[in-house]
């Protein structure tokens, strides 16, 4: 493994085409918008989605989805206890050392040494919190998104003993007609040292968010619906660049091109020139 080279900032812009692209639970599973209509996307669903596509490229990850677990385990008890640096540390003393735990643990899964964990789990004598290099900012649209809801029924009932059709039978499903989301996000060296985030570590993650979307289609998002349009990709030299992210992110310039658009094309994308970084930029549509 290679120690990161500089801090990194990234930005990706991806579309949402009839699909929804993360619903709001405590609001009928509606797409996310803010209240001037803008759509979202939590950072905790790309964080999903980024550990999914961590796992189809070989990499171990700590939190896996149930219906994508590849070791058996359905809990992250039973997966801290199952590898067994951890359960050797553990059982060495009434008092782990959290520093063995929390560097055996970054070893061990990749999302760990990435986006932190916390370790505190009934029964085990240790509560570990582990502070990743990989932050990731809830994604927003560049426009305002018109969402659009339908009704929807099943040809049968869930039960028997019932005449007709059930109530169970109706149901709504909503999408976002077109939507382009901007994601942002960074990775601080100071922290990556401590978790043991790599060069490579880095690499993998910039081939996460190429293909943010394989794998990834269900009947709120169709195969094709989203897609990663752009993606924006800063290396720097220096663990704390002259060029603050905050600024590096304003640096990318959306603009519509007509009313409503339809479509990435619908865009036009202008990116600032800054002072000592240029950023590796990759089209893939």
């Amino acid at each position: 493994m290679t120690n990161l080279k500089g801090k990194i900032d990234f930005a990706v812009l991806i579309s949402a085409t009839n699909a929804n692209p993360n619903g709001d639970p405590l609001n009928g599973n509606r797409p996310r918008e803010n209240f001037d209509g803008y759509g979202e996307i939590s950072d905790v669903c790309i964080k999903r989605k980024i550990r999914n596509r961590f796992q189809d490229l070989g990499a171990r990850v700590f939190v896996q989805s149930d219906d994508r677990a590849d070791d058996g385990l359905t809990s992250l008890k039973a997966r801290a206890e199952g590898c067994a640096e951890l359960k050797a540390i553990l059982s060495k003393s009434k008092n782990p050392d959290r520093d063995q735990f929390s560097q055996a643990a970054c070893r061990e899964w990749i999302d760990v040494r990435a986006f932190g964990q916390v370790f505190a789990f009934k029964g085990v004598n240790v509560s570990v919190g582990v502070r990743g290099p990989v932050s990731v900012q809830q994604a927003v649209s560049v426009s305002p998104v018109d969402i659009i809801s339908m009704q929807i029924t099943k040809s049968v009932n869930s039960e028997d003993g019932k005449d007709g059709k059930a109530s169970d039978t109706m149901g709504t499903k909503h999408r976002v007609g077109f939507g382009l989301y901007v994601i942002k996000g960074s990775v601080n060296v100071q922290l990556a040292e401590k978790t043991g985030f790599s060069q490579e570590d880095a690499e993998l993650l910039k081939e996460a968010l190429k293909t943010l979307f394989e794998n990834d289609a269900s009947s709120a998002r169709p195969e094709g619906s989203m897609e990663v349009c752009r993606l924006y990709w800063w290396q720097h030299e220096e663990k704390t660049p002259a060029v603050s992210t905050a600024k590096i992110h304003r640096s990318i310039q959306i603009k519509e091109k007509k009313d409503r658009p339809e479509s990435f094309a619908d865009y036009e994308i202008h990116l600032a020139d800054l002072p000592c970084v240029k950023p590796e930029v990759y089209d893939l549509v």
